[in-house]
């Protein structure tokens, strides 16, 4: 039952999901098929944001704050990660330019 407002349809709680899976879908597809790291990692990212979105959406629905409280430690995560994770490609990526992630295995300790 869609909730139609002045011709226009107002988004349910099935659309953000929907919307929320199929940018999973397209973060789990790049990390499985790209082999770069800067790009393995922002696909990371918009998996993580995708996971965000369907907790918003559902807190929403629920009338439940549980869901919110969880996206903001998973920002928090998030924005740490980017810091010590960017950096760390990055300073990689500046000394082996066409490094890719299987090239990265090898430095292992």
């Amino acid at each position: 039952m869609n909730a139609v407002l002045l011709g226009a349809v107002v988004p349910t709680t099935t659309y953000y999901l929907i919307l929320s899976a199929l940018l999973f879908g397209i973060g789990a597809a790049g990390l499985m098929i790209r082999r770069n790291p800067l790009i393995m990692f922002m696909c990371v990212e918009l998996m993580l944001n995708a996971v965000n979105l369907s907790f918003v959406a559902l807190a929403v629905r629920f009338g439940n704050i549980d869901g919110q409280t969880a996206v903001f430690f998973v920002l928090v995560v998030a924005a740490a990660e980017v810091v010590v994770g960017l950096g760390i490609i990055i300073s990689i990526l500046k000394r082996r330019p066409g490094a890719t992630a299987d090239d990265l295995a090898e430095l292992k300790g």
